[in-house]
């Protein structure tokens, strides 16, 4: 069962024991590193942030640990740590790959951090932290098997099983992103070009960027996607065009993912979870494409929106 997780003692190698009520969550971004603390019951008690030092990633360390001394100072308690950040842990060297904060690339993070921390720490993507976020208290509260969605600069995703992060053998389960576009029509053949060295994959249609040049390739508009929705909402049928469009490559995407995956909810989050319309009507086309008489999987809004990240690194943390 997925919820608040129950209280757990330090590992064996801990070298500073902490209380079982503190979780300290650390959202390490390419601009700011942000902490939160959250009580057992998933309340929060601090929240702060500092500048990611650039091209510094001795000061990153530092800057952590700091932000992690002054929290437990002013609440009087020390507590579990946990690390999210975009790029995951290699499990064949434990180096960090796939970081947009350069100097975090090819580096023991987690051996680091665990060093001047002197306690275990988990670390692992953003993705990853929101799907926790909003399976431990979130839209996905309750559900056995919740798939968190990205839709934003890029398309990620985490899995959630019985309230445990699924990463796999090769630390990428979640990255639908990188799939083609199932069921793909002639004009959507071959694709726009991935940074990931392919063509075509979901990201390039689904995230931002893919639907303004999407809108841009169909009437010479540059517009943001939100501002798309919005002018959808006034009747612009151009931008309803473009929407329609969207929703179609959504429900198909989603489609396929849950014929392999089958989750109960799925949560959208990123720019594009904004559009309220989505989560009615993409349950309306999924079912062209589940291998199902029937589809019970919920498509529903983040709860806790931008902080997610950061929170499900303090759950994560919890688990250490």
């Amino acid at each position: 069962m997925t919820g608040i997780p129950r209280e757990r003692r330090c590992s064996p190698d801990t070298t500073a024991p902490f209380l079982d009520m503190l979780r300290l969550g650390i959202d390490l971004g390419g601009t700011k590193i942000e902490i939160v603390a959250l009580a057992a019951d998933g309340r929060e008690l601090l929240r702060r942030r500092a500048a990611t030092p650039r091209d510094d990633y001795r000061a990153i360390l530092e800057t952590v640990a700091r932000l992690v001394a002054e929290a437990e100072a002013e609440l009087g308690d020390a507590g579990s740590v946990g690390i999210g950040t975009p790029g995951s842990l290699s499990p064949v060297t434990g180096l960090l790959r796939g970081s947009n904060t350069l100097c975090l690339n090819g580096k023991p993070l987690r051996a680091d951090l665990a060093g001047v921390l002197q306690r275990s720490v988990r670390i692992t993507n953003d993705a990853n932290c929101f799907a926790l976020s909003e399976a431990t208290d979130g839209a996905g509260a309750g559900a056995e098997v919740v798939f968190g969605v990205i839709l934003g600069t890029g398309v990620g995703g985490g899995i959630v099983v019985r309230g445990e992060v699924l990463t796999g053998p090769n630390a990428i389960a979640g990255e639908w992103g990188h799939n083609p576009l199932p069921w793909p029509r002639d004009d959507e053949r071959p694709g726009a070009a991935c940074f990931c060295g392919h063509s075509g994959c979901i990201e390039t249609f689904l995230s931002g960027p893919g639907v303004e040049r999407d809108h841009h390739a169909m009437t010479g508009q540059r517009l943001a996607p939100l501002d798309i929705a919005a002018h959808a909402a006034r009747g612009d049928a151009a931008s309803e065009a473009t929407l329609r469009r969207y929703e179609d490559r959504l429900a198909r995407a989603l489609a396929h993912l849950m014929n392999v995956l089958d989750p109960d909810v799925i949560v959208l989050g990123g720019g594009m979870s904004n559009v309220d319309r989505l989560y009615a009507r993409i349950p309306l086309l999924w079912g062209e494409w589940v291998f199902s008489d029937r589809v019970d999987t919920r498509l529903v809004k983040h709860v806790h929106g931008d902080s997610s990240g950061v929170r499900g690194a303090a759950w994560l943390g919890a688990t250490a």
